[in-house]
């Protein structure tokens, strides 16, 4: 504890969500999914004033493409405020958005098997 007059240490390790967001909505999942993948566009450079989060986010997608899922697990945010954080640098043509993968198909046992059998076949 601090006695009257004294300063009480600040810490970093938590910071509010609407400090980072500046107070500002989130926005809908519809508008970045949690499979969204998203990387740097070519040619462009850290935006002047950018905080720790988003210098977080540009170091981190600077290696290719993440989904916004992995962003937001790798930054330790909730993912609400990692989408807000990317959908404002996608405005800004920042980032680079693709669609989420699409569902592997299933397949059916018959061709599995015959697979299964091939491979068999070549290990011996």
């Amino acid at each position: 504890m601090t006695g009257p007059g004294e300063e009480s240490p600040v810490t970093s390790d938590f910071v509010r969500s609407y400090v980072i967001t500046g107070g500002r909505s989130l926005p809908s999942s519809d508008e970045l999914a949690l499979h969204t993948l998203v990387t740097l566009a070519p040619g462009r450079t850290l935006p002047l004033g950018a905080g720790p989060e988003v210098r977080a986010i540009w170091e981190l997608c600077s290696g290719g493409y993440l989904s916004v899922a992995e962003v937001a697990g790798h930054l330790g945010l909730p993912v609400g405020v990692a989408r807000l954080l990317l959908t404002d640098l996608s405005e800004q043509g920042h980032l680079l958005r693709r669609a989420e993968p699409p569902r592997a198909q299933n397949v059916d046992r018959a061709t599995l098997e015959k697979v299964l059998n091939g491979l068999q076949s070549l290990i011996g």
